[in-house]
């Protein structure tokens, strides 16, 4: 297999999930009345105003215009972004389809498996705390969706299957940013709308990083083990079967392979991705830096995909060919990525967005802490289901949530805590999320089986979260 091609059944499957919710978000726009709250630009950010919640007149937005939202979204605000990732996925194909034909993973895989082989579990708890410090410290989160196919390739290797690559890597990431020791895009900015020192409050956070480390390995390890002793009780079990024969066919021949060739290759590969990881650093830190660096990435990853190819041998006119054929294999995760942000567009659109807010806000003021905590954990769930973006999300909701939560008596600090762990951890089965369904659709692995095997994790994470959160709210976590 020389291109990442989108899964068939996994493209089905997630089409139909995101035409579902498409249609249960028109639904809702003739149930909820439309209403506004008034923004205001502070350091070049629109912030609500808590107290200018007023109904408006509900805009026309006919039942066609539900099917035609992936359309819209093109034009609408969160155009640059939508655009932003659908280059980003054709990059990522093309120079991966490069980098097969020269086969280049196949032979830094099976350097790895040969490091490590005999002690595959020690990697694979290495892997997953590499990742989890990337979202946590770093705030990555779509920054690592070229690394996948490599880890999944791993996992093949090392007789695991797509379920346990996707752990390894997108799982992983997903609870490093939401437990977020020092995340940027969530910590620091609730933090910052909430007037606390920046990061401050960071050893309850480093607790809870340890304690999702430890649930997550556990989790992946248990399940490695497993499928190891019967490797059809995996989900993706037929799924897999034909790319975990290419991996065996690939190891056949190794020995055929330009050694020099690839290790030239190699060396400009790693060097390109130690460069994307200095970018992700500095991202972190310089201002405005993060707003561009998808774009940076994928020609990051573009110059050492084509760089590789070339540097392994293979001729130009074949780099080119290749490469176009990976954008097109991967080209169906384009309609993916317009109907998930599709479902925010019609809510939007249809002007009960705000509305949303104001209800939940009304009903939480009314409860007691306890209940009132809780309920802001279950309000930033229900948001992220609407609005990916965490930085977007802090500036929507933390306004609204820091006057309540002064009214109520609960620390701001707890607030900012029950904020991120209700965009971080969601991230990983909401099927609007974007880097979810890019994510599968490198591989195998459908929408469903993900769900299925995710489900009863995300459960325990879910009762774990609120524990924390009910702790952090007895011992007045602080400050402020």
């Amino acid at each position: 297999m020389n291109t990442i091609n989108i899964n068939k059944k996994a493209f089905v499957s997630s089409v139909l999930v995101l035409l579902v919710l498409m249609i249960l978000a028109g639904v809702l726009t003739n149930i909820i009345p439309a209403g506004r709250y008034e923004r205001q630009l502070v350091n070049g950010r629109l912030i609500i105003d808590p107290d200018s919640f007023q109904y408006t007149d509900k805009p026309s937005f006919p039942i066609w215009r539900w099917f035609v939202a992936p359309i819209e979204v093109l034009w609408s605000n969160d155009a640059p972004i939508v655009i932003a990732i659908i280059i980003f996925l054709l990059v990522i194909g093309g120079a991966f389809a490069v980098l097969n034909r020269s086969n280049l993973l196949t032979y830094l895989i099976s350097k790895i498996v040969r490091a490590f082989g005999q002690q595959k579990y020690l990697l694979l708890a290495s892997i997953v705390f590499a990742f989890m410090m990337l979202g946590s410290v770093v705030g990555i989160f779509e920054e690592i969706i070229p690394l996948i196919p490599i880890i999944v390739a791993l996992s093949y290797s090392l007789g695991w299957d797509s379920l346990t690559g996707l752990g390894m890597s997108f799982l992983a990431t997903g609870f490093g940013f939401a437990s977020g020791i020092a995340n940027p895009f969530t910590i620091g900015v609730a933090q910052k709308i909430a007037g606390l020192p920046l990061f401050s409050g960071i050893f309850l956070r480093v607790i809870v990083f340890v304690v999702m480390y430890t649930v997550l390995s556990l989790f992946l390890i248990k399940y490695a083990k497993r499928i190891e002793k019967n490797p059809e009780k995996s989900l993706v079990y037929h799924a897999d079967t034909d790319e975990k024969k290419t991996i065996r066919d690939d190891k056949l021949d190794l020995t055929t392979l330009n050694i020099t060739k690839l290790n030239r290759a190699s060396g400009w590969f790693v060097f390109i991705v130690l460069c994307i990881f200095l970018l992700i650093f500095s991202a972190s830190i310089i201002e405005g830096l993060a707003d561009y660096s998808l774009l940076i990435i994928g020609l990051l990853f573009l110059i050492g995909g084509l760089g590789s190819g070339l540097f392994a041998g293979l001729k130009f006119k074949t780099v080119i060919s290749t490469f176009f054929k990976g954008t097109l294999g991967i080209s169906p995760g384009i309609l993916m990525i317009l109907m998930a942000t599709s479902v925010k567009h019609i809510i939007t659109r249809a002007g009960i967005m705000d509305s949303i807010l104001h209800y939940a806000a009304e009903f939480i003021i009314n409860t007691t802490s306890i209940v009132s905590i809780l309920l802001i954990y279950l309000l930033v769930l229900i948001m992220n289901f609407f609005i990916g973006s965490g930085s977007a999300k802090a500036f929507l909701i933390m306004p609204i949530v820091i006057p309540l939560v002064d009214l109520i008596g609960i620390n701001r600090q707890i607030a900012v805590l029950a904020f991120a762990f209700g965009d971080g951890f969601s991230n990983v089965i909401y099927p609007t999320n974007a880097v979810l369904l890019i994510s599968m659709g490198l591989t195998t692995v459908s929408y469903p089986n993900w769900f299925k095997w995710i489900i009863k994790l995300q459960l325990l994470i879910l009762v774990i979260t609120s524990i924390l959160l009910l702790f952090a709210l007895v011992t007045n976590y602080g400050p402020f």
